[in-house]
Order: structure tokens, then sequence, then C-alpha cells
């Protein structure tokens, strides 16, 4: 059964850190390129970040470079989004999902996990 598994997420001040977590299996993770992407209330859902399982290779959304940064532990098939200096407008509900390589595109993303709420205060 192919599942990913989101953690991390909680309350947090401006200016905090939060570090997500998406635990993977089912799937052969190595073959697999894992974004992340958030919805806030009343709006649509967006690509934040995406890393490569293969070569490593990063995308960031232009609203969050510089303060947040994705990796990847492949052993423990779970790739991190750390997030730094944080905003209330990062405040959305984060997911992570799984395509053959990285696009913003969330049509393309075969899995999906169940999200985990970020609350950013000001």
């Amino acid at each position: 059964e192919v599942q990913l598994v989101e953690s991390g997420g909680g309350l947090v001040q401006a200016g905090g850190s939060l570090r997500l977590s998406c635990a993977a299996s089912g799937f052969t993770f190595d073959d697999y390129a894992i974004g992340w992407f958030r919805q806030a209330p009343g709006k649509e859902r967006e690509g934040v970040s995406c890393i490569s399982s293969s070569d490593g290779s990063t995308y960031y959304a232009d609203s969050v470079k510089g303060r947040f940064t994705i990796s990847s532990d492949n052993a423990k098939n779970t790739v991190y989004l750390q997030m730094n200096s944080l905003k209330p407008e990062d405040t959305a509900l984060y997911y992570c999902a799984a395509d053959y390589w990285c696009t913003w595109s969330e049509a393309g993303y075969d899995y999906w996990g169940q999200g985990t709420q970020v609350t950013v205060s000001s």
C-alpha cells in the first residue's frame, strides 16, 4: 500500500521555524520526486518545493526561496522541509506528493499525503 505521511506541523510565531517530514512507503522512493504543496483557506493549492530523489535537484517557489530548505534521506524514505523565518502568509495545510519528476502542476502527482497544518501567528 502506497503511503505518504506528513508530520511536524504546528503553531509558531512569525519569525519562527518548523520542520515538516514526509515519510513514504509502498513504492520505489528513489524513482520518484517528492513535492510539497500548500493550501490556505479560500485559496488554491500551490507548489512550494520539490526534490528529485534520483539526483537531489531542488526547486522552490519564489515566495519561499531563501527561507525554506528541502532535503531527502533516501535511507529513511523521508523528505524534509525546513521552514525558517515563517510569516503569517505561510499558514496553510501542507501536503507532500510523489511524481516521477518535479513539476508545479499537481495533476501529475500520483500519490498524496493527508496534510499537516502549519499556523503562523503574527
